[in-house]
């Protein structure tokens, strides 16, 4: 078979991605941006195994989960899995190692995770993870925290309060209904399931359902009706983020429970509202996880939220307000600041030479490789949006700088080439790119 068209009967996997160079640095800006924001918050950095024991996500998520999961066993025989999340690595790390950290603990992590579900708008089989998350603090002052840290990593996205809404309720406020109804315990999780996709799910099915746990849906839509700000499970919420300015950001909504069953307090959803997108982050308390994780050896209270790359991606693409931002870092990124034309092949050697030095002073720089005409030269200083060109030619040990913005130029010796150039690039600019 033809090397050509073997080449092109390959794709990638279902459900996984290329970057390109441009979309790798559209990438890099949301990691930038979701590294800034979680350090502004005093979160530090850490990383977790992409393989783990499919046994950790049963323990965490029962057996079920497997379903979801790139599980298989490696060659000696043990039962692996690619991570669907990273939470319950991170239970694994903080309990093993929680005496050497004080508390409240604040990490974030930002990585690939896997799961073996039917690709759409918004879902992939691989996809990366921003996520947050505090341990060892109990008070609904580190529930603010992370609700607080998510508004601004949207705000610092360029989406505005008119863009998004922070959906927000408690697990809590469910118990204590069930309580008050007079059902048991053992239906809690059935229940909780229900209400995660009333919107979603036919009335009547829903009805029928709560039924046969001896509840009808009007005493439960009605619950959700009368659940507002006011509720005394969010309190002490709603001071912190009305003390912060952010409580506008947010809309109690009693339908949020998240459909995992290990949350136990707040729990809130990330939402925009112009496009019917699916929910662009989600977590909240976890106060238990750590224990089932440890098997009861460290009880540590815990807490945070994950927001994936793609459906943030589509939302940045949908957003006017974001474009700004991604373009100034595009710009910033991609490209050269200086490109050095060898007009005169003898002058190679001397044009290496301040290549090397310019790179060495942290100045972005390229050049031909092989001989090519002046003007072909000039042009590829335009493709990479070069400010400066600087031309090597019969005038060395003298070089000329063109700035390709103002269309200026000067002759300078070649012993002050870095501080001339340094000191041309820390000028704004002023003009317009040729490119």
């Amino acid at each position: 078979m033809c090397p050509a068209l073997l080449m092109a009967s390959f794709r990638t996997v279902k459900g996984f991605r290329d970057f390109f160079p441009e979309e790798c640095a559209l990438r890099n800006y949301i990691f930038d941006t979701w590294r800034s924001v979680a350090r502004r918050y005093g979160f530090v950095e850490y990383e977790a195994p992409v393989v783990e024991s499919t046994d950790l996500y049963r323990k965490k998520s029962g057996d079920e989960i497997t379903a979801q999961l790139f599980c298989f066993q490696d060659k000696a025989e043990r039962e692996i899995s690619l991570r669907p999340e990273v939470t319950p690595s991170l239970a694994r790390m903080a309990t093993t190692r929680h005496r050497d950290y004080k508390k409240p603990i604040k990490w974030f992590q930002i990585g690939s995770c896997f799961r073996y579900e039917e690709p759409q708008e918004g879902r992939t089989r691989e996809f990366i993870q921003f996520n947050a998350d505090i341990l060892g603090d109990a008070s609904q002052g580190t529930d603010a925290e992370l609700v607080a840290l998510a508004i601004d990593v949207m705000l610092a996205f360029g989406i505005s309060k008119e863009d998004f809404v922070i959906r927000l309720s408690n697990r809590q406020i469910w118990t204590d209904f069930l309580k008050d109804k007079g059902i048991a315990e053992e239906h809690g999780s059935a229940f909780l399931q229900i209400i995660d996709k009333i919107e979603r799910a036919k009335p009547e099915e829903t009805a029928q359902k709560l039924t046969a746990i001896g509840l009808t849906l009007d005493e439960v839509r009605s619950f959700m009706t009368s659940t507002d700000g006011d509720h005394p499970a969010f309190a002490a919420l709603r001071a912190d983020l009305t003390a912060r300015g952010l409580w506008p950001y947010v809309k109690i909504d009693a339908s949020i429970v998240r459909g995992l069953a290990y949350y136990t307090g707040t729990v809130f959803e990330v939402f925009d509202l112009k496009h019917g997108l699916r929910a662009v982050a989600g977590g909240g308390r976890y106060d238990k996880l750590c224990a089932l994780m440890s098997d009861g050896h460290v009880d540590m209270p815990a807490a945070g939220f994950a927001m994936g790359d793609v459906v943030l991606g589509i939302l940045l693409s949908k957003t006017p307000g974001a474009q700004m931002g991604i373009t100034e870092y595009l710009n910033a990124q991609q490209g050269v600041d200086a490109y050095v034309v060898i007009a005169d092949e003898a002058q190679r050697g001397h044009a290496l030479a301040a290549v090397q030095a310019l790179r060495s002073a942290n100045v972005r720089v390229d050049f031909s490789f092989g001989s090519q005409k002046v003007g072909k030269q000039f042009q590829a200083a335009e493709n990479q949006k070069a400010r400066l060109a600087i031309v090597f030619g019969g005038e060395y040990p003298q070089v000329t700088i063109k700035n390709l913005v103002s269309r200026s130029q000067e002759l300078i010796a070649i012993e002050d080439l870095v501080s001339t150039v340094k000191t041309e690039l820390a000028k704004p600019i002023t003009g317009h790119l040729i490119a």
